[in-house]
Formats: structure tokens, C-alpha cells, sequence
């Protein structure tokens, strides 16, 4: 059964959803018009019995001999079965209805004199029997009136017939304005099916229709839109990536391969072969720092780098960081300074806070004059912990700001060579850390750089 349910289409199954609740609804509608029809049919019954009652009470009058007579001149259509009975249960009188239709049980229920309606048998259809007492000329009786309960019968098989058969019409008319009500509900989603069969790694430039973008469909299309962009964006990455890559591992190879052929074209001395070798090493340490540099940034843009989160002494940090960097400073005739507001301490991996923030002096150092000022500003700042790496060079270009981040990226008149991965790794490193990189201000007086990491809650004193 289920998987002849899941074999339906969408539009299909809301359809038979759809009827099975309207059949229950209908059902529970036509069984509660029938009980209220029927109830106020047998009220409206016994209302006609009591009125039929006090009809034949005042017709019914003692004759001069001491009998019983009643004036029998309604319509035959109208007429209603009456009997009069002593209180010891002699029959005194009856209609020539009640002559036609003699219904057994009546002398019970006029011997016990009790004011009730009763349903007697009868080969036609049940009687329903109206028993009080009452007097005539002084004398008290017990007086019978009754009628037929075929007429209601009939009346209620009728609309029993009526729901019967308009049920399943009312039904049919449903389900096939429910299914017409689906196909136009679902053909939003026919639509984007089709255009999204059409889109290929290729043609990851297309987008979903998108009819109205306030209802359900125009929402669920807009975020398949932006899932698209994303992937576009990815792809579009991947391969600016995959060419950077082959680029970048090119040309150590290169170096090496061609420093290996130049060596072996001539013979030559001890001391120039070590200098061949010493340049294929160099190329090769080149090449080993750069995969290593993909490694680290693909661990951290994954999430895969196992990190240890501690209480970390950013003043002490930075100024580790500007004693590790120093000579390479002094070798471009710049000077690094760090300024501590506060004690802030951070709550981040060490290792990884610190790779970032080297990358980010050495990145400094390389676009600062000779003779310029590299600053670390550590302060507090709420919940956070702010690393700031102030320069004094000429600042980035405008246009360069956006791609800043991006790896391999260099700008055309940075003058420096490098793989144009420093920035990029510095911001995955402090993401995977769980703070933030961001560009505060470049302009010609120099750029600063932000780091951002979360506040340790109790920051711990050390001893001095």
C-alpha cells in the first residue's frame, strides 16, 4: 500500500488526500442534517398528537343515553386514529380510523393512564400513540389519539435518497476541483523542474522563474536561486583555484627542471654543481612551503584543523609575535611596537591566532617603505578581544579591497612576490577560531587590519 501511494505524483495524492477528507466531511454533514430532520420531524409528530389531542377532547361529548359520540367531520387526509376508554379498560369508543387500524397494546396503555407517547405496530407502518386522561360530562375516561408514522417514514427516505445520491456527486465534483486546484497550485513547481533540468555545471548562470515572490513557491525558488549563486560563485572559485594552483606549482617546477638541465649540458666543478643544487632546493622549499600554506588553509576553510581553545594572553601574544618578526622588520629599517589597553584575554587556539597574526605582520612588513612603523594594538572591546596591525605604507587600492582576501590574489602594482596567500590563510585560521578578519581603513597613511576573537569569560593573572 505505501509504495503504491508513493508511486502517485504530488498532484495525485493531494487529490485523494483532498477527497477522503471531503468524504468525511460530507458524511459527518449528511448524518447530522438526517438526525436533525429526523428529530424535528418526530417533535413535529408528538406537537400534532398533543393538538390532536386536545382536538378530539373537545369534540368528544356523552350522549343524553350515556354513550360516547364525536363529531368526525375533518378531512380524511387529516383524520387520526381516537379511542375513549373507561379507567377499568372498556372501550367506550373509537373513530372509524381506529375501526381500520386496531393496534394491539392500547388497552394496556389506557389501563395505565399514564400521560405517554407510544410507538404501537402495524402492518402499514408504526402508530404512534398519544394515552391521557380526561373527562366528558362529568365522567372521567381515558382518551387515545394516534397517527401514522409512515409519512414521516417517507419524508426521511427521501432525504436519506437525496443525501444518498448527491454524497458521491458532491464528491466527484470535489475531486476534480481539488485536482484542477493542485495541477494550478503545483505548476509553479513543473516549471522550475523543467528550467532546473536545463541548468549543467555549465550553465550555473540561469535561474529558477520565480512568478510571485512573496508565496510559497516564489520563497522555495529564490532559495534554490541563491543556492545556485553559491554554487556558481563555488565553481567559478574552483577553477580560478585549480588554474592559480597549477600556475603557482608550475613555476618552482619549472626552476628545477630547468636548473637540472643546465647542470647536466657541461661538466663542471664541486662548487658549481652545490650551487645547482643549493638553487633546485631552494625551488623545492619554495614548492613544499607553498603546498604546505594550501594544506593549512584547506584545513581551515573545511573546519578540519583540530583546534585547543584556551586562555589566551593577547598583549603577551602579540608581543611574541612582534619578537619572532623583528630581525625580518629591522632588515627593511622599520620598527614594530605594541600597544596593550586593559588585559585583554581571549578564548582561542594559540597556535592558530598566532599563525594569523604573523601572516598579517609579515604581510605588513612587506607593503611598508623602508623607514615605516608597524603597530599591534590589543584592547577589549565588550564580549571581545581586538588585535588591531596597524602599517604606515601607501595603503590598498580602492579596487583591491575586495579580492584582498581572496587567495592567490595580488594587486598589479603590490611590487612584492609571493603566492598571494598570506591574507587568505590569516582569515581562515581566525575563522576556524571562531573570531573574524576584517579591513578597518587603508588609505595613504597606511591600513589597519582587525582581528576580532571572543572574550574569555574569567581571564587568568598570572604570577609575575
Amino acid at each position: 500500500m505505501k509504495r503504491w501511494w508513493r508511486s502517485h505524483s504530488v498532484r495525485v495524492r493531494l487529490t485523494l488526500w483532498y477527497l477522503a477528507a471531503m468524504v468525511v466531511i460530507l458524511a459527518m454533514y449528511a448524518a447530522v442534517v438526517f438526525v436533525f430532520v429526523s428529530r424535528n420531524a418526530s417533535e413535529t409528530l408528538n406537537s400534532r398528537l398533543r393538538g390532536d389531542f386536545q382536538w378530539a377532547s373537545a369534540m368528544v361529548e356523552q350522549t343524553p343515553e350515556g354513550g360516547i359520540t364525536w363529531y368526525e367531520d375533518i378531512n380524511e387526509e387529516e383524520s387520526f386514529w381516537l379511542q375513549v376508554w373507561s379507567p377499568d379498560g372498556e372501550l367506550l369508543y373509537q373513530n372509524s380510523e381506529a375501526i381500520r387500524s386496531a393496534l394491539e397494546g392500547s388497552r394496556e396503555l389506557a389501563l395505565r393512564g399514564t400521560e405517554e407517547i407510544a410507538v404501537l405496530d402495524h402492518p402499514v407502518a408504526p402508530v404512534r400513540v398519544l394515552t391521557q386522561r380526561g373527562t366528558i360530562g362529568g365522567t372521567a375516561v381515558v382518551i387515545q389519539v394516534g397517527r401514522s408514522e409512515l409519512t414521516m417514514q417517507e419524508g426521511l427516505a427521501q432525504i436519506a435518497l437525496i443525501l444518498a445520491l448527491g454524497l458521491p456527486l458532491a464528491v466527484a465534483l470535489a475531486g476534480l476541483g481539488g485536482y484542477t486546484l493542485a495541477r494550478r497550485a503545483l505548476l509553479p513547481i513543473e516549471r522550475m523542474t523543467e528550467r532546473a533540468q536545463t541548468i549543467t555545471a555549465e550553465r550555473l548562470s540561469d535561474r529558477l522563474p520565480v512568478e510571485n515572490p512573496d508565496d510559497e513557491m516564489g520563497r522555495l525558488a529564490k532559495v534554490f536561486n541563491e543556492t545556485l549563486g553559491r554554487l556558481e560563485a563555488s565553481f567559478e572559485q574552483m577553477r580560478r583555484f585549480t588554474s592559480d594552483v597549477s600556475h603557482q606549482l608550475r613555476t618552482p617546477l619549472t626552476s628545477i627542471r630547468s636548473v637540472g638541465e643546465v647542470g647536466l649540458r657541461d661538466h663542471r666543478d664541486e662548487p658549481a654543481y652545490r650551487g645547482i643544487i643549493g638553487s633546485m632546493l631552494e625551488e623545492a622549499d619554495r614548492l613544499a612551503s607553498l603546498v604546505d600554506r594550501l594544506l593549512t588553509l584547506s584545513r581551515a576553510e573545511t573546519r578540519q584543523a583540530r583546534l585547543t581553545p584556551e586562555d589566551l594572553d593577547a598583549g603577551e601574544l602579540a608581543a611574541d609575535v612582534a619578537g619572532h618578526l623583528e630581525v625580518l622588520a629591522e632588515e627593511q629599517s622599520q620598527s614594530i611596537g605594541v600597544e596593550r589597553v586593559g588585559m585583554p584575554h581571549a578564548f582561542a587556539d594559540r597556535f592558530v591566532v598566532r599563525q594569523a597574526l604573523i601572516n598579517l605582520v609579515d604581510n605588513a612588513i612587506k607593503f611598508t617603505p623602508a623607514g615605516g612603523q608597524i603597530r599591534i594594538r590589543v584592547a577589549e572591546a565588550s564580549d571581545h578581544v581586538l588585535i588591531d596591525v596597524i602599517d604606515s605604507g601607501k595603503g590598498i587600492d580602492s579596487s583591491a579591497r575586495d579580492h584582498i582576501f581572496d587567495r592567490f590574489y595580488r594587486a598589479a602594482d603590490s611590487g612584492t612576490t609571493g603566492a598571494g596567500l598570506g591574507l587568505s590563510i590569516a582569515k581562515g585560521a581566525v575563522e576556524a577560531a571562531g573570531g573574524s578578519l576584517t579591513l578597518m581603513a587603508s588609505g595613504p597613511g597606511g591600513s589597519t587590519f582587525r582581528i576580532m576573537l571572543p572574550r574569555a569569560t574569567k581571564p587568568i593573572r598570572r604570577a609575575v
